[in-house]
């Protein structure tokens, strides 16, 4: 869909002021002349309910926020649930469900809102032990139950303790690890665009740029390594078509690289992002690898420190691994710039970012200083255990 802002009128118009008067967001009001129009109220609406999820939060009402209006209107026993194919539902009710079967025990994996393959089992394993037909589908007896049962899991919240014992069986070494680094944009879509002189600076190109070097460091370090896209611009995929190839791969890490743009040339610095919501759930494998990734640039290339942050994109809740996306900087801002057209401050980004991904792996318990990795010793390790 096309992005709606201030002053556009319609039907798509008149849908988003509903949901928002749904969610209470917006007052009960006659619109204009008999038609809805997106104005001041409108958007004021919009802009809180994209903080409240975690979205980027500019007052328009785009493909994902329209996906997270959408999925707003439902509570959960307002409808009965099940898995469809080939779409299937998506909606705050499914997020409830998930949140509570995780509470009581049952692996629904991630609460992202998906009713998939993973939710249905735990529904259906719900229903086995509590006697009723094991469908899969939650229906009014199957919410009589849930209402019924108490919290099981206790000593922390399930699907962190899930995250962090994967993370620890998996061991330290990065040999054998999959890896999907998505450089951003690409296609026709360059991103940040600035001309400086005679030269143009794009984010895609840079963006591409640091993901090959990833690549390489990452891949000699013995990781199996998988780019979203190319160097040729022809075709971009989609968000879906990107989640989908991390998620069809089996990734273990996802890592999506992007620089950051403002009308502003003071700002600057980088930020790093993982999944998260307002209401406390969120990858906590993930929020560590974003810490670790922004303490490690932060330290060793000097760029102002951002801080790391919960957000609700798609390309972070739906992701199965760990994801995060990294603003490596501000092509807008003339003293990032300056520094992001240099190759080998580029080289001390990618450094960060290895030994970040190195720490990942290391348990809590035995990790070290922020800058303190040398990454060529990582690569020595690996030539020396394969000889």
């Amino acid at each position: 869909m096309r992005a709606y802002r201030r002053g556009d009128r319609g039907n798509a118009v008149a849908e988003i002021r509903a949901v928002l008067r749904t969610l209470e967001l917006l007052p009960l009001a006659v619109d204009p002349a008999g038609r809805a129009e997106y104005d001041e109220h409108t958007e004021r609406a919009v802009r809180t309910f994209q903080q409240s999820r975690g979205l980027s939060v500019d007052g328009r009402v785009g493909d994902e926020t329209w996906r997270a209006l959408d999925a707003a209107r439902w509570r959960l026993g307002a409808r009965t649930l099940y898995q469809a194919m080939p779409e299937p539902l998506v909606g705050d009710d499914v997020r409830q469900l998930q949140e509570r079967l995780l509470e009581m025990g049952y692996d629904s994996g991630r609460a992202d809102g998906v009713y998939g393959a993973r939710t249905a089992r735990a529904v259906a394993q719900f229903q086995r032990e509590v006697g009723l037909v094991p469908d899969g589908a939650c229906g009014p007896h199957t919410m009589t139950a849930l209402r019924r049962l108490g919290r099981k899991v206790i000593g922390g919240a399930p699907l962190a303790l899930r995250e962090d014992n994967k993370l620890r069986q998996s061991g330290r070494a990065l040999v054998d690890k999959t890896i999907v680094i998505d450089p951003g944009h690409g296609g026709p879509d360059f991103g940040v665009v600035v001309p400086d002189g005679p030269l143009r600076w794009t984010e895609a190109d840079l963006a591409f740029d640091l993901a090959t070097r990833l690549e390489g460091r990452l891949g000699v370090a013995g990781m199996r390594v998988h780019l979203t896209r190319g160097p040729v611009r022809d075709t971009e995929l989609s968000t879906a078509e990107r989640i989908a190839l991390a998620n069809d791969l089996g990734a273990d890490l996802f890592i999506s690289l992007h620089l950051d743009g403002h009308p502003n040339p003071a700002a600057s610095g980088v930020a790093t992002y993982h999944y998260g919501t307002g209401n406390g759930v969120t990858s906590t494998v993930g929020e560590r690898l974003a810490g670790l990734v922004q303490r490690e640039i932060v330290q060793r290339t000097g760029l102002r420190n951002c801080q790391t942050h919960a957000k609700t994109w798609d390309l972070l809740r739906l992701t199965k691994m760990p994801a995060v996306r990294v603003e490596v900087g501000y092509l807008t801002s003339p003293v990032d710039r300056a520094r992001l057209v240099d190759p080998l401050f580029r080289e001390r980004v990618v450094e960060a970012i290895v030994a970040a991904v190195q720490r990942m792996y290391y348990p809590v318990e035995d990790d070290v200083a922020t800058g303190s990795i040398d990454v060529s010793q990582i690569r020595a390790a690996v030539a020396v255990s394969n000889r």
